[in-house]
């Protein structure tokens, strides 16, 4: 695949992932943690060296329409309600967020193998910060998950 399609591709990921976790963190606004930290994050995807990142290899991204789209994550466009909803919207992010961390991986074995330093810089700090949202995700489900199963029988 093509570095600058694998960039836009995860351009569009990112945004999609920020959108959805203002998304959750505005339909489960009662859970002041998931309103925080969802907050938060979406705050972390928006930060321009994840939107637009540096190095040679980096300098325009493709976002034309020979992006596959079969690989394109559609975000949350609604919250669920209750404690089901809240653990099928952390769900739905973790999903997102896995697309972003294997997106990073792939950039991060295309700017090894060209060598771009300060692409693996950028790579490497996003990648760490979407390792922390996924660790974020996952706790917050397993909090989540008894309160859904008793309140779902």
């Amino acid at each position: 695949m093509n570095l600058r399609i694998c960039l836009g591709m995860l351009h569009q990921a990112e945004q999609t992932r920020a959108d959805s976790f203002r998304q959750v963190a505005g339909g489960h606004g009662a859970q002041p943690d998931v309103d925080f930290l969802c907050l938060r994050l979406a705050g972390q995807c928006d930060r321009p060296p994840r939107t637009a990142p540096a190095g040679p290899a980096a300098i325009r991204r493709d976002t034309s329409d020979n992006e596959p789209m079969r690989l394109h994550a559609e975000g949350l466009s609604e919250t669920r309600s209750g404690r089901v909803g809240l653990l099928r919207d952390l769900e739905d992010l973790y999903l997102l967020a896995s697309l972003v961390d294997v997106t990073w991986t792939i950039i991060k074995q295309a700017g090894s193998a060209l060598r771009d330093h300060e692409l693996l810089a950028v790579v490497e700090k996003c990648d760490a910060e979407t390792a922390v949202q996924l660790r974020w995700l996952k706790t917050r489900m397993k909090q989540a998950a008894p309160k859904a199963s008793v309140a779902a029988r």
